[in-house]
């Protein structure tokens, strides 16, 4: 039995026991939860010979194969002679439903577990902290030291120095989630390559605030018609902290500036004029985007979406713990609203 601290998960990760067989990453900052899975199953993949086969398994599989995930555990890989499988805690991945996994260890395969910020009496953690040959490994987000590390590590890489005063302002951008924070600052890296230190002018210029760029995903995916992606992005953001009732509201002005751009359409303006027309103005990416899904929407079904939109706005106020489900139902809803007007 092992209940690994968030201060030793660096070190456990370097040199994991090899007489674990299953694996529990949990955490508020679901980009380092599932940053630090992966590279477990790689690592452990890496050390059979030939390397292992690394399955994914996500709660859209288990909708249209609820087996998948018994099936996986308990039959031979057909690439390779060893399996590690990641999967995510949810509603059909419980602390019942991989008991037997954990507890047994027989099947030769290595199960990876991925959740959100567990409480000591959560059963999925029990669970993984009282087995024999079991780990579970406590993940938090990027702050202080940690972030320093973070902005270290990546920019050590591309051979680039940072300023003090870029660095603080870097830091405070960062933060919301640990792949949104890598991304980032690797961004910052391609953009400052040539130079020998990253100013204060850099940052301002390329990396944006970690939970606007968050939100923008949850809203661009939902505008889109991306159903699959707009909750993933959902999950991470609130698993990091974000506001369900933020994202609520950041929906409903996303949506009302389309509308806007739309009527103008609809009055012989062309959609590019009137997306100039808006203020502040948009970054470019932001305008392609908005320019798209525009072109996907009609005015009159963004007006029903806009009545959606302020229905579940009113619920979630008045619904307290079921706001994120509330939020999510509304995603699905507005996506699919994406896809039908979009045909």
């Amino acid at each position: 039995m092992v209940a690994v601290k968030a201060n030793q998960t660096a070190a456990f990760l370097k040199n994991p026991d090899g007489r674990h067989s299953a694996f529990l990453f949990y955490g508020p900052d679901a980009g380092m939860v599932s940053e630090r899975a992966m590279a477990l199953a790689k690592l452990i993949a890496s050390r059979q010979k030939p390397a292992a086969e690394i399955i994914r398994i996500d709660e859209t599989d288990l909708d249209a194969d609820p087996d998948r995930f018994s099936n996986e555990l308990y039959t031979v890989s057909m690439f390779a002679e060893a399996k590690v499988i990641r999967v995510s805690a949810g509603r059909r991945i419980n602390a019942a439903a991989v008991k037997q996994a954990v507890t047994d260890g027989s099947s030769g395969t290595t199960l990876i577990v991925e959740a959100g910020n567990l409480k000591k009496s959560d059963a999925m953690r029990l669970l993984f902290e009282k087995a024999g040959q079991a780990a579970a490994v406590a993940c938090y987000g990027d702050e202080g030291s940690s972030l320093d590390m973070l902005v270290n590590e990546t920019l050590k890489a591309s051979g680039l120095a940072i300023s003090p005063s870029a660095r603080d302002m870097l830091t405070a951008r960062l933060g919301a989630d640990r792949i949104l924070s890598r991304g980032e600052v690797e961004k910052l890296a391609l953009y400052a390559t040539g130079q020998k230190e990253i100013t204060v002018d850099d940052v301002e210029a390329i990396v944006g605030d970690a939970s606007e760029i968050a939100i923008d995903r949850i809203i661009n995916a939902t505008a889109s018609g991306d159903q699959g992606r707009a909750i993933q992005e959902l999950s991470r953001a609130v698993l990091s902290g974000e506001s369900a009732q933020l994202v609520i509201l950041a929906l409903q002005r996303h949506f009302q500036r389309l509308h806007r751009v739309r009527a103008i359409a609809d009055t012989g303006g062309s959609i590019d004029s009137a997306i100039e027309r808006l203020g502040p103005q948009l970054h470019f990416r932001q305008k392609d985007a908005l320019a798209s899904q525009s072109r996907r929407w009609t005015s009159a079904a963004l007006a029903r979406a806009l009545e959606t939109i302020a229905t579940a706005a009113k619920s979630a106020r008045r619904a307290g713990p079921l706001e994120d489900v509330l939020t999510e139902r509304l995603l699905l809803t507005l996506a699919r609203m994406a896809r039908e007007a979009g045909r």
